[in-house]
């Protein structure tokens, strides 16, 4: 598959008039962005002809700039040095490129490097938003995508992948964009710390630096490799039966399916009895917060779940104890526990104990660790230019050991996809357990 790039712009927001509105020209990062990942993160659509005209995206990616401005920046600071997203109109970054093969060729794409030429690196990029439309000798298109994602969590860069669609083939914006970064997540007078954040969404500045200089002091020979696992419906039923019994009502499929891989995980790794095992889990803070942020707010709601039990422990005992384990901390993660996270990082210790967040896009293995980004219930299937929705969709290859990303398949029978970065020398007994009952 050779992909050839053709051109590459600054798309901007075309302003009714061609000018820009008053108001507002940095909006500082909340405390939420800032304990979220910096770094680039891509994803990749698949769409049957026919598809609209490149002229036409580009079109409607300028329309819905003007209703996402911050796609359209650039991160820099205020007046008062907090780190911001300059409203600066400087553009996204838009690129037209062709496949010399059908397709239906190179179908289902898999995890490997060849799919990083279907969407802009963020590597050295200054945009918050890149895009690459990738025509295939087939007609088909593919749409690769590159966010920062300290701007915005998974639903809220969708949010405005499903609004630039909108725009394309002239649609109301659903759900309507709420820009509002600060007004969800004020301190409280008196601030109220309840739980512990300093070792959970911080660590010492010091221990980052020397994270720093020892990443891949062991196993930098080691080739991480990237294996899809599909889990049928009845796989899942299965499943969540097994974990469930006895109980007066289900556990829900993430925590049964995120429990099941975390074992698998574990077993394949060969840790020690004794090595303890966390599994961090993103939770989504819209619908925990009250009042609730709405759906359409554009930047990050997002803390982390982190059961924890030892080796020996999770293997040994059966499903049912470590689901239980996953769904007592994700319910731990609840309105009181994004307030005391607010207060806490609203309080002036992080920066006079020179914390900086634990969310570190520079660690390559996570090992004994796990971290899962759910992609379950954002709506990726929604996305629709005007000729139809996408018939395929896949993060692109981030080979970090230990990252966990699951998705629904795009067969569209409830069943899920799951893409798990393990080393090559564990991927055999991996393969051998992940379809394995207890």
């Amino acid at each position: 598959m050779k992909i050839t790039v053709h051109s590459s712009k600054a798309v901007k927001p075309a302003y009714p008039g061609g000018v820009a509105p008053a108001g507002e020209r940095a909006v500082p990062l909340t405390v939420l962005d800032k304990a979220n990942f910096d770094t680039y993160i891509s994803v990749i659509y698949a769409f049957r002809p026919p598809a609209p005209a490149n002229a036409a995206l580009e079109d409607g990616l300028a329309r819905v700039l003007v209703e996402y401005r911050e796609w359209a920046g650039r991160l820099g600071v205020d007046a008062e040095g907090n780190r911001a997203i300059l409203l600066n109109d400087a553009g996204a970054r838009f690129v037209e490129a062709t496949a010399d093969v059908t397709l239906d060729s190179v179908m289902p794409l898999k995890p490997t490097p060849e799919v990083l030429s279907l969407h802009p690196s963020g590597e050295g990029a200054t945009e918050l938003m890149l895009i690459q439309v990738t025509r295939f000798a087939c007609g088909s298109l593919v749409v690769g995508f590159t966010t920062q994602h300290i701007v915005a969590d998974g639903r809220g860069t969708n949010n405005f992948f499903l609004a630039w669609s909108q725009a394309t083939r002239g649609a109301a914006l659903d759900p309507v964009p709420v820009h509002d970064r600060e007004s969800f997540f004020r301190p409280r007078d008196p601030p109220l710390v309840e739980f512990q954040h300093r070792g959970v969404e911080f660590k010492p500045y010091e221990k980052h630096v020397d994270e720093k200089i020892h990443a891949g002091d062991e196993d930098d020979e080691e080739e991480v490799v990237i294996h899809k696992v599909h889990f049928s419906r009845e796989f899942i039923s299965k499943l969540k039966a097994q974990a469930s019994a006895g109980l007066p009502r289900p556990y829900s499929t993430l925590q049964c399916v995120v429990a099941h891989l975390w074992r698998c995980m574990t077993t394949a790794r060969g840790l020690e009895e004794g090595q303890s095992t966390s599994v961090c889990i993103a939770v989504d803070g819209r619908a925990r917060m009250n009042p609730q942020v709405p759906d359409g707010y554009t930047g990050n709601v997002v803390l982390w779940a982190r059961p924890t039990a030892t080796a020996g422990e999770l293997v040994a005992r059966p499903l049912q104890h470590a689901v239980g384990l996953i769904n007592r901390e994700v319910a731990r993660i609840n309105d009181a526990y994004f307030k005391s996270f607010i207060d806490f990082a609203s309080s002036g210790a992080v920066e006079k104990e020179r914390l900086v967040a634990a969310a570190d896009a520079d660690e390559m293995v996570l090992s004994p660790n796990i971290e899962v980004d759910s992609w379950l219930r954002i709506p990726f299937y929604d996305l629709d230019f005007g000729g139809g929705r996408p018939f395929f969709f896949m993060p692109s290859y981030l080979p970090v050991e230990g990252l966990l990303i699951l998705l629904p398949s795009f067969v569209g029978d409830g069943s899920l996809d799951a893409y798990v970065p393990l080393f090559s020398r564990d991927m055999d007994t991996f393969k051998n357990c992940c379809y394995a009952m207890d």
